[in-house]
């Protein structure tokens, strides 16, 4: 188990390493759980890291309903988040929030490996 700022804890099982695990918010927690209550039954949120974007990394979100043998999956107040070993390497030690503000609300990826990011906070550099 390891905790997150909110005091509450994510529960992360592994096929891959785990040295720098990624953690979920109570926020981002229950936005996921009540997002995938319309999905198929099973579904889990998946994040990947790309090359692409203004940075160099972009983050990719979607739904997937098969856990592979390397995945990373986080589990919190109901909801899965997946995160493969590869992304894993550019990912490690971060944090998935959600944020509501005034112009709008959207999932954050608090990254302390990225050196650099874009406005939208979608793509980064390490």
């Amino acid at each position: 188990m390891n905790g997150s700022p909110d005091g509450s804890a994510s529960e992360i099982t592994s096929g891959g390493d785990v040295d720098q695990p990624v953690t979920v918010s109570g926020r981002a927690a229950a936005r996921i759980a009540k997002i995938l209550s319309s999905e198929p039954e099973g579904s889990m949120l998946r994040i990947t890291v790309e090359g692409g974007g203004c940075s160099g990394f972009q983050y990719k979100f979607g739904f997937d309903t098969t856990r592979r043998p390397d995945d990373i999956a986080i589990e919190k107040g109901g909801a899965t988040v997946l995160v493969d070993e590869m992304s894993l390497q550019y990912m490690g030690g971060s944090e998935l929030d959600f944020v509501e503000d005034l112009i709008g609300s959207a999932f954050k990826i608090v990254n302390p490996n990225a050196v650099a990011a874009c406005g939208c906070g979608t793509s980064f550099s390490v």
